[in-house]
């Protein structure tokens, strides 16, 4: 709760604003709390915790949170998906770095990079949706699109659906169909 907090207000207060489709970044080290029973590496669990922290800096810093809010909606975590691809030992430094992907009507898909500075490895990686309530995700993202400078280099309009965002929805929606017919 206490570090929650102290993330929003470091991210309004000390930390530069960034556009929307921008990719923000947040350092971490792996503490003893941190690791798994074995005492080797970072926890799983301590990753998607890592990932609240960096999404609510990712929302601070674009205005997300704060749009989808002045539109009396709300956000929350509608699912995600996380890969493993190498330890992050106890004591070592981390980035994890955020970026919109793609967005629908409903939902806001993020991805986010584990990478150790040292090396530049990504050693996990995530894609989450972000589910949208009350308000179209569309007009959010319109809205911040819109409502900056723009830089024709970036482009203002929205990505096409990568391929694994794509089949990770298919994949979801199978999920879903199952468990509502009993399976």
């Amino acid at each position: 709760f206490i570090r929650m907090g102290l993330t929003v207000l470091y991210g309004r207060l000390f930390k530069k604003k960034v556009h929307i489709l921008d990719c923000t970044s947040v350092t971490g080290v792996c503490l003893s709390t941190d690791v798994d029973t074995l005492l080797y590496h970072m926890n799983n669990a301590r990753y998607l915790r890592e990932l609240d922290f960096a999404r609510v800096d990712f929302y601070e810093r674009t205005g997300l949170y704060r749009t989808i809010r002045g539109k009396k909606g709300a956000v929350v975590q509608g699912a995600c998906t996380i890969r493993y691809r190498r330890f992050v030992r106890p004591f070592t430094c981390y980035k994890i770095t955020s970026k919109i992907v793609y967005w629908d009507h409903n939902s806001i898909y993020m991805e986010h990079r584990f990478i150790t500075p040292k090396d530049e490895f990504v050693r996990a990686i995530a894609l989450c949706r972000q589910r949208v309530i009350n308000v179209s995700a569309e007009d959010v993202m319109q809205d911040l699109l819109t409502g900056k400078a723009q830089d024709p280099e970036r482009g203002l309009g929205k990505p096409e659906c990568p391929l694994e965002v794509l089949r990770w929805n298919e994949s979801n929606e199978i999920s879903s169909a199952n468990l509502r017919n009993g399976c």
